[in-house]
């Protein structure tokens, strides 16, 4: 773990020459979660009756009490592997995959999001942008020219990414999902470095963000939670969500039903995330 001086940090959008270090953040984050699932719902009544019924079948035909035991669990590993992605999408978001070159397209144009750590003179140093070479601005006008429309077209649904950089180093990101509702913001992907854990890195990008959508009107966030992270929903209730379902705070009142988030579901119906949300 590492100390970190959140003054040097830039909260802003992911750029293209981002995408490779964010895919590999992301690609961390995923394969622990996928873990994390597949257990859980290996674990669950009705899988544990199948299994015990598919080995019951097996030692008939293999004669082999261990090859009855292993053969059904290695199948339904495989099984989810395959699935997961498609049906829960990764980290919280409604797709299970993600455009990046339409979400960094024209991120370089777009303002930071607010640091408190930060000061103003070093703000605006953090903000200067490299320059690019000649060869390499030819290179951006003529991709623009041939693919600007569709970019475009692709930007409107491929959601925002944010990063925490310092120094050139991506830290962190979150996500902004393309395919919210209106009125309505919908958090995803929040990952952080193995290195930087446990430091506020992750509080910081979600209260960036959360500040940016209270801006644009948007006064309710989602988020979506891996069924079985205990840490990630004591996360975002330290920053004030609650499960939905959960009374609203002083009012009491129930969850209306055209607010209802209906949560990410996998094999057999199984509930895969609980939903927190936070009026802003």
């Amino acid at each position: 773990m590492v100390r970190l001086d959140f003054g040097d940090v830039l909260l802003r959008r992911m750029q293209e020459k981002d995408i490779d270090a964010v895919k590999a953040l992301i690609k961390e984050g995923c394969e622990g979660t996928e873990n994390r699932l597949i257990l859980y719902l290996l674990t669950r009544p009705l899988a544990l009756l199948m299994l015990a019924i598919l080995s019951s079948i097996l030692r008939c035909v293999l004669h082999s009490f261990i090859l009855a035991l292993v053969v059904p669990v290695f199948i339904f590993i495989i099984y989810f592997k395959l699935t997961i992605p498609r049906s829960v999408g990764i980290l919280g978001s409604s797709r299970p995959y993600w455009d990046y070159v339409g979400s960094s397209y024209h991120a370089d144009t777009e303002p930071d999001l607010p640091n408190p750590h930060a000061g103003r003179a070093k703000l605006e140093k953090t903000r200067r942008r490299k320059k690019p070479k000649e060869k390499e601005k030819d290179k951006m006008n003529e991709r623009e020219q041939v693919d600007e429309d569709e970019l475009k077209e692709r930007a409107k649904v491929a959601g925002e990414v944010w990063v925490a950089d310092s120094d050139g180093e991506i830290m962190g990101c979150v996500a902004r999902d393309g395919w919210s509702r209106d009125g309505v913001c919908r958090i995803c992907r929040l990952m952080v470095q193995s290195w930087y854990r446990r430091e506020g890195l992750g509080r910081l990008l979600v209260q960036g963000l959360e500040s940016r959508t209270k801006q644009s009107g948007i006064q309710r966030v989602y988020a979506h939670v891996p069924f079985p992270s205990k840490v990630g929903e004591a996360f975002f209730r330290r920053l004030g969500y609650r499960l939905q379902g959960e009374t609203a705070g002083t009012t009491g009142e129930e969850e209306e039903e055209d607010d209802y988030e209906e949560p990410e579901k996998g094999w057999l119906g199984f509930p895969l995330t609980k939903v927190f949300v936070k009026d802003l």
